[in-house]
């Protein structure tokens, strides 16, 4: 089996490229050979490949930056991706694709289920939804993975942020009524081959075919995140000038950004769990896990 693996130095990729490579010959490239911008170069990559699994972790992934850069946005997160999709067809290979919470607009009162109606408030989300809805219509076998809050050791994200910001300041101001969960590359990339394996072994495999939350289990705000970021990194004696009781809450309008972001970013993730028989852990698992690497 031939496994195709785009976006490989990205935070999601760099970890898949762990766990895929169990599964069969692992082919793993980065933009320098495999640039979604370049629709024609893609289709040829895949052309020349054949692989039997294409896995996307290749994203235009700059959420604010995306509302001043909607064509470039959409070229990779939409256009880009239906073409991929395409190929999945032609191929009779599996497309696995990823996702994001900013699909839907995060005024559900409760966990988004992956039926619920999507409405994205940014160009970033438009652009992901788009990617998600070629890919439906392509007629391609797929598992499109929608996660939120994505952190690792390598890479930039708030979880690292929250740490350098804590060693230069005494004083943190955190957005307070955002809600969601963390969830590491790690696990994502984890699930990812846990899922493909039985994909893959299994003899009625199209039934997996489909759309699922994929989001480490319970919930936070981004305040509730950076104070447990500050708590377990002086637990470990990391000097900094921030002590948990000075990381403060603010609202989402006391700092403004270019883009939207839904409230509510909780995901349920019962039928990813219920079909491929997995047990999600807490998004302090992996966070710890991190800081822990950052560390060492």
């Amino acid at each position: 089996m031939k496994i195709l693996l785009l976006g490989k130095d990205g935070q999601v990729g760099w970890e898949l490229q762990r766990a895929l490579s169990p599964l069969g010959e692992l082919v793993a490239l980065g933009r320098q050979q495999a640039d979604l911008e370049d629709l024609d170069g893609l289709r040829k990559v895949v052309q020349s490949i054949e692989p039997n699994i294409i896995v996307n972790a290749a994203a235009y992934t700059a959420v604010d930056k995306a509302e001043s850069e909607p064509e470039k946005a959409h070229k990779i997160n939409a256009q880009a991706v239906g073409i991929l999709a395409e190929e999945a067809k032609r191929l009779n290979a599996w497309l696995v694709h990823y996702s994001t919470d900013y699909v839907f607009d995060g005024e559900k009162a409760s966990s988004y289920m992956e039926d619920d109606e999507p409405n994205p408030l940014s160009v970033y989300g438009k652009t992901k939804l788009a990617g998600e809805q070629l890919i439906r219509q392509s007629g391609a076998k797929y598992l499109i993975f929608r996660t939120s809050w994505v952190f690792a050791a390598r890479g930039g994200n708030f979880a690292k942020t929250m740490l350098r910001l804590a060693k230069e300041r005494e004083q943190l101001k955190v957005v307070a009524d955002q809600h969601g969960a963390p969830t590491s590359a790690e696990l994502i990339a984890d699930v990812t081959a846990l899922a493909l394996h039985r994909v893959v072994t299994q003899a009625a495999e199209e039934n997996y075919s489909g759309t699922y939350h994929l989001a480490a289990s319970g919930q936070t705000t981004w305040h509730g995140y950076a104070r447990y970021v500050v708590e377990q990194a002086l637990a470990c004696n990391t000097p900094l000038k921030t002590t948990v009781d000075s990381v403060l809450p603010i609202a989402t309008e006391d700092y403004p950004l270019p883009a939207k972001r839904p409230s509510n970013s909780r995901l349920d993730t019962s039928k990813l769990s219920s079909v491929f028989h997995l047990q999600l852990p807490d998004w302090r698992h992996h966070v710890q896990r991190m800081l822990e690497e950052l560390k060492g």
